[in-house]
């Protein structure tokens, strides 16, 4: 794997972009070869290959602006784009003409791609592109081709956005004797659910956005994997190394790619899960804005934090319960347990006085404790055995604030009791 970075175009190249793409590669854990490429190093290579193109006769000067060339388009009622105005004219360069490409008139222009099959262009339909501008300055297309033969790149590997440039790139290729790549392949486009492509202005397309989140790296190159290209024996969720030995590019579809957020967060929360009890407080520290007093209230509950969070944000909010004194109490989550729940007065009431007298203040007598004050109120099934579905439900509000979150009696006994039921009595005022 080559890394390049194509920063000819200058005023959208910085320092800071490039650190931001080599930080997001590597805490993908994606690694490369041989040193970095920068484009903008070669561009004095780059010119001199468009000059004797000039010289053999397949390039010339051109002083049309856009807006002529726009303006023609229209005029003559055909497809947009230039229309060879200059390819006679024998201008001399000067600081008002760039350097374009003779396409040829006649033949076909093709190429087999893993993906797509057979690619052809017939060749009058291709543009006399611009190899510099009047800048001075190589054109992406002109640089790409050159340093991918002086790289000695053979697989070209790209999004099927640059299909259309690729019979250009090819013709650039073949009048400047370079040859061509052994292999092409022109991977799906990745869309949001509305089935557009993702756009840098309305959808989360950042790795650093993502590291953000609290998605793990290992979880984000597998799901990556998975856009476009599915192994054969149907498992998903697997290490890289295992992926690298499934994966075959003419296994790719050429659809466009659904980057579906849920999924992801699915793949991430298996790989949580997998994690040791201390390589989840590892990964989980850099999340926790509460420093120490967090990772104090986290860690003797860790291991069930862990089974129920899909991202590393959702850690904190998870345990701000044991921090947050009083407890902050969600208004949904309140108006769905105590409001529309069925006997919540009754329930704490009865919790209250089963939890009250507790000498042992431990998970599995608290359980029994709740189980009977449930039956005490009311919630009971068919058999006349208590529906803790239905009973937990006012009291982790009472307590927690959330009606999701770590298990109950698990909480209650990582609370205290002291604080327990305070909590339970602040909710049953409430309540009256």
């Amino acid at each position: 794997m080559l890394l390049r970075v194509e920063d000819t175009d200058r005023e959208r190249s910085s320092s800071e972009l490039v650190e931001n793409i080599l930080a997001s590669l590597r805490w993908l854990g994606l690694d490369w070869d041989g040193d970095i490429v920068f484009q903008a190093d070669n561009l004095d290579v780059h010119r001199e290959a468009a000059l004797s193109l000039l010289a053999k006769g397949q390039a010339y000067w051109c002083d049309c602006t856009s807006e002529q060339v726009q303006a023609r388009a229209k005029e003559r009622g055909g497809p947009p784009g230039y229309d060879g105005f200059c390819r006679d004219r024998a201008l001399p360069q000067s600081d008002a003409t760039a350097l374009r490409f003779r396409a040829p008139d006649e033949g076909t222009t093709s190429f087999t791609d893993m993906v797509r099959g057979e690619v052809s262009f017939e060749n009058k339909s291709i543009e006399d592109f611009v190899l510099l501008r009047s800048t001075g300055m190589p054109m992406f297309l002109l640089s790409n081709a050159y340093d991918d033969a002086a790289m000695g790149v053979t697989h070209v590997v790209r999004g099927e956005d640059h299909v259309p440039g690729t019979p250009k790139y090819l013709l650039l290729r073949d009048a400047l004797d370079l040859g061509r790549p052994e292999v092409f392949a022109h991977l799906p486009m990745l869309v949001n659910e509305g089935r557009q492509k993702l756009s840098k202005r309305k959808d989360a397309v950042s790795v650093a956005d993502f590291a953000a989140q609290g998605y793990l790296p290992e979880a984000m190159v597998n799901y990556l994997a998975l856009l476009g290209w599915g192994p054969k024996d149907g498992v998903e969720i697997r290490p890289l190394s295992e992926i690298v030995e499934q994966f075959r590019l003419e296994d790719v579809t050429p659809s466009p790619a659904f980057f579906d957020v849920k999924k992801l967060q699915h793949i991430n929360a298996d790989y949580v899960r997998g994690l040791t009890v201390d390589e989840f407080l590892e990964r989980a520290t850099p999340f926790l804005t509460r420093g120490q007093a967090a990772l104090d209230a986290l860690t003797p509950i860790a291991a069930l934090v862990q089974e129920r969070v899909r991202v590393l944000t959702e850690v904190e909010p998870m345990i701000a319960f044991l921090l947050d004194e009083p407890v902050e109490v969600d208004d949904d989550s309140w108006t769905k347990a105590m409001v529309k729940g069925k006997a919540a007065p009754e329930m704490l009431d009865a919790t209250l006085a089963g939890l009250e007298p507790l000498d042992r203040w431990e998970a599995d007598e608290i359980r029994t404790a709740i189980e009977a004050a449930a039956v005490t109120a009311g919630l009971v099934n068919a058999e006349g055995h208590a529906q803790l579905s239905k009973a937990q439900g006012p009291v982790r509000v009472a307590v927690t604030g959330r009606s999701v979150g770590p298990p109950l009696f698990e909480s209650l006994e990582a609370l205290g009791k002291e604080r327990a039921i305070a909590r339970l009595r602040a909710a049953r005022e409430r309540l009256s």
